[in-house]
């Protein structure tokens, strides 16, 4: 049976947390890390100040709808010991972003343990990640914005 854990890193966006751990949750993730500077929502033993990390948790669930409480997920300063963990663990690590040596998501067979690390809204996946990872994949974008993202993304 196949295993997805999915690994968002350096993302700024509350709303976009929440929008990946309630897509995750419902596509059956595994397990999600939200990596580096990521906003997540409050854990049992949380360091944060309380009145920020309610505002945070409040914010996230706003499009989470609760799948924060559903799935597993884990936070970690670094995302390199998180790689290395799951690629002990057997895992094959694919990024999802623009590059190009990417493959075209239709082209890509996925193994049955599967690490998907997507990165930061605008600028991606920052290089000596993606250097970490066994493979790079890029979803096909056939929108006009699309186009031009990609194209400032590859200057």
């Amino acid at each position: 049976m196949r295993s997805i854990v999915l690994i968002a890193h350096n993302l700024r966006s509350c709303h976009n947390v929440g929008s990946l751990l309630r897509t995750a949750e419902g596509l059956g993730v595994a397990q999600v890390f939200l990596t580096g500077y990521t906003p997540y929502p409050m854990k049992p033993g949380d360091t944060r100040m309380p009145h920020i990390a309610a505002k945070l948790h409040k914010q996230i669930d706003k499009t989470a709808l609760g799948a924060q409480d559903m799935l597993p997920w884990e936070q970690s300063d670094a995302i390199e010991p998180v790689l290395e963990r799951l690629r002990t663990d057997g895992y094959r690590i694919v990024a999802v972003e623009q590059a190009p040596d990417s493959l075209s998501l239709p082209a890509f067979a996925p193994p049955e343990k599967l690490v998907l690390v997507v990165g930061r809204e605008v600028e991606g996946i920052e290089p000596e990640i993606l250097a970490l990872c066994d493979v790079t994949v890029e979803i096909p974008m056939f929108g006009r914005r699309s186009h031009s993202m990609s194209y400032r993304r590859r200057l």
